[in-house]
């Protein structure tokens, strides 16, 4: 199955992981994480099936999360609360938001693309 990937295209991470992709000739569908940010279901999916905390899908180093003081709203929310939060603003997310439809990696470190989705 092609990879879903979502990215913010002025994101340096997300060029990596996009040219990463591409060098290993991995099958994706990108998606503008901003225009088409993910329904608050489809991210609870993806935290689920991640098996990570929710709070590691947040953009912590991003302009929205400060200025919306996203850091005080999560401390003590749910995954249903934080999901929403997520869904209101795709800069919130960490990027890039990688998924098989049943494996998800937030972010992108080269070793773990490698684990995950070299076949």
């Amino acid at each position: 199955m092609a990879l879903t990937f979502y990215w913010y295209p002025n994101c340096g991470t997300c060029k990596k992981a996009k040219k990463w992709l591409d060098d290993n000739n991995i099958d994706y569908t990108s998606i503008h994480i901003v225009e088409e940010t993910p329904s608050e279901q489809a991210i609870l999916d993806m935290m689920n099936k991640s098996e990570l905390p929710a709070k590691k899908f947040f953009n912590t180093s991003g302009k929205s999360y400060r200025e919306k003081n996203i850091k005080e709203k999560i401390v003590n929310a749910s995954n249903e609360e934080m999901a929403r939060i997520l869904a209101s603003d795709g800069m919130l997310i960490k990027r890039p938001l990688t998924t098989d439809g049943e494996t998800v990696t937030v972010g992108f470190k080269e070793e773990i693309f490698n684990h995950t989705w070299k076949k």
